[in-house]
């Protein structure tokens, strides 16, 4: 949309209110509102913000940041007000001398697709992104209670999520999302709602979004949706798989009618790339302490870092469809992850196998959740990260995804992480309470 076009659209509709929405480094959605007689100094990015008061970005005496929204993520939140409506913007974060900040995930994001386009390849992204409905209390505190005992594709009454996925879904819709599934997971109170792939920064654009109106909607149906990847022990988690393919000239460049399995060269160093770098991108793809409760044996999560056309058990599959449809699907992302951050390192991760046509593992074609550890070992297959700060070793020890990150992330992140897993590491958990109280 043009701006003159954009502002016609906003007197049109009766927008009276617009958020500039961007995300810290941690994912975590955050605006400045304003009033649409300040749109047009929103729009010659003349909006300015505290930049020290945000997770990860600049400290108190750099804090002068400006907000340039991006024209084309304008959409109208439809669960509003016809009148005085309310609208949003997604925007970059600019220093005060005009260039792109570097801890911007966005602007990080960016970098890395502008890599891709030197090799001329644009990358598309499907996620596939699992959440919990929880029942709330009196006051609309989330409980650690599902909102029904449903499982992997049940229908009403069983499936009591069902009008608010149907709400999640026309909202999404109205937004400008093409809806392409909408169903009940396999844990009690899970679901998933799938929509088409779009280009890496629309699609991280597209995450950030979602989470928000999913948690939107479900608050208006009087429950709490949460991306937690493991809210409730004893059940699956929640993951985001991330579907991904690159095009060059127009054509999938994964595809190869002529290739063992019809895959091309490209999508095997790709491959090899993510399996080479799968331990440090966890640390982003897996970002907090709780991402490795979900991370084990018995739940279906990915734990083996190994690849197959054929079984969903290891931690990439190649889906069936071939042709301008032929992806690689990497399933150990989970929904708590940066959106911008978590593409950047897997395409960052994929680029450094097609630079350096790193040749993927023979597949593992039977089920890894049956194999023993010999078998594991004798196979050569490693395992992700156990913990948080396992992780977090690793992305310190690979200087490809810290590259992906940036100097300035880069650090920043590692350092909240150690915080993180230190805060976690020296708290007495009721676990402890119930296992040693009275033994000792």
């Amino acid at each position: 949309m043009k701006r003159n076009e954009l502002l016609q659209t906003v007197k049109d509709n009766d927008v009276r209110f617009i958020r500039l929405q961007f995300t810290d480094i941690f994912g975590v959605l955050k605006n400045v509102a304003i009033t649409s007689s300040q749109l047009e100094k929103a729009l010659d990015g003349e909006l300015m913000f505290d930049g020290s008061s945000i997770e990860g970005f600049v400290r108190i005496e750099e804090s002068d940041m400006y907000l340039k929204p991006d024209l084309d993520s304008f959409a109208i939140f439809p669960w509003r007000p016809n009148e005085g409506a309310v609208a949003r913007f997604i925007c970059d974060i600019y220093n005060p001398d005009g260039t792109p900040f570097v801890g911007c995930p966005r602007n990080v994001l960016k970098k890395v697709v502008a890599e891709a386009e030197e090799l001329g390849f644009s990358m598309n992204v499907g996620p596939e992104a699992e959440f919990f409905l929880l029942n709330t209390d009196e006051k609309g505190r989330p409980l650690l209670e599902t909102h029904d005992d449903a499982g992997y594709f049940d229908l009403s009454p069983v499936d009591k999520g069902e009008n608010a996925r149907r709400d999640m879904a026309i909202t999404l819709e109205k937004m400008g999302y093409e809806i392409e599934a909408s169903h009940h997971e396999v844990a009690p109170g899970q679901h998933e709602i799938d929509f088409k792939y779009a280009d890496a920064v629309a699609t991280a654009d597209n995450i950030a979004t979602f989470r928000f109106v999913v948690r939107t909607m479900a608050q208006r149906h009087g429950l709490f949706a949460t991306f937690m990847p493991k809210p409730i022990f004893g059940i699956n988690g929640s993951g985001m798989h991330a579907n991904q393919s690159l095009f060059k000239d127009g054509e999938n460049a994964f595809y190869d009618s002529n290739g063992d399995l019809e895959l091309s060269e490209t999508a095997y160093y790709y491959l090899g790339g993510l399996i080479k770098h799968a331990r440090a991108i966890a640390a982003i793809t897996n970002p907090t302490v709780n991402s490795y409760k979900r991370l084990v044996p018995g739940y279906e999560a990915p734990v083996y870092i190994a690849w197959s056309a054929r079984n969903r058990s290891p931690l990439i599959r190649i889906p069936v469809k071939r042709g301008a449809s032929t992806r690689i699907e990497m399933r150990n992302p989970d929904p708590s992850c940066n959106p911008y951050l978590a593409i950047a390192v897997m395409l960052k991760a994929g680029l450094d196998g097609i630079k350096n046509k790193i040749i993927p593992p023979k597949s593992t074609d039977v089920n890894i959740y049956e194999m023993t550890v010999a078998q594991l070992d004798e196979a050569g297959i490693d395992s992700l990260p156990g913990s948080l700060i396992d992780a977090v070793k690793c992305l310190e020890q690979d200087e490809v995804i810290l590259s992906a990150l940036g100097e300035h992330v880069g650090a920043r992140y590692l350092e909240a992480k150690k915080l993180e897993w230190d805060k976690y590491r020296t708290q007495v958990h009721q676990w402890e309470i119930d296992q040693y109280l009275t033994k000792f």
